[in-house]
């Protein structure tokens, strides 16, 4: 089974306006109750004038952690459903706060979690989001003979290079999902006649953000 999971790489900011309401949505990467706590309070120090600042915590692979607060809304309209949407989109190690400033128009329990829950999407859209991927980083040389057949598997298994060196020999420095590592393995093996020297050097947590590989 693939260890992956879809976290938040970089912070964003979402605004939607309901009947005069202002829903700023503010998000962040975390990992720890303490650091969601100091960015929420950061928010609130920044917004000290708003009606309300409400709150959405999901923290590990499996949501070990997980907050809500309505933060003076009707219980249930504000915390609650920004949650159900960090949790419906799969998203971990993230925290939304959503500002509200009160346009002087009710909106109703409905319109409420309606408003908080979109604002939450929004926030998300013009964040960064990418898949965790718990695996390995190997370097393989080889001759430039077994250079395609290397650059074949590893587009077939979809994986990703991260550096080519060239000299008398190629060293390929390459990213390999933990359920893929056998398999890699054999078929370079195989396919190089055991001549490419396969070397792990780390087990590694990593993502893809613009083309790049990112330590995570």
């Amino acid at each position: 089974m693939s260890e992956t999971f879809k976290i938040i790489y970089e912070g964003g900011k979402g605004e939607i306006i309901e009947k005069k309401s202002r829903f700023i949505a503010y998000t962040k990467p975390v990992h720890t109750e303490n650091e969601a706590m100091e960015f929420i309070e950061s928010i609130k120090k920044m917004n000290w004038d708003a009606r309300h600042n409400c709150v959405a915590v999901a923290i590990g692979k499996n949501n070990e952690f997980t907050r809500c607060n309505d933060d003076g809304e009707p219980s249930g309209t504000a915390g609650k459903p920004m949650l159900e949407v960090l949790l419906g989109e799969g998203i971990h190690n993230i925290a939304v706060v959503v500002t509200r400033y009160f346009g002087g128009v009710l909106l109703g329990t409905g319109g409420l979690v309606r408003a908080y829950q979109a604002a939450v999407k929004e926030g998300i859209a013009n964040s960064v989001i990418i898949q965790q991927i718990a695996g390995a980083r190997f370097e393989i040389k080889t001759d430039y003979n077994g250079l395609g057949k290397i650059q074949y598997i590893s587009a077939n298994l979809n994986l990703f290079i991260e550096e080519t060196e060239y000299g008398e020999d190629v060293k390929i420095t390459i990213m390999v999902p933990k359920d893929k590592i056998d398999s890699f393995i054999k078929k370079v093996t195989d396919a190089t006649n055991a001549k490419a020297e396969i070397v792990k050097t780390m087990d590694v947590d990593y993502g893809i953000v613009d083309g790049e590989v990112k330590i995570l």
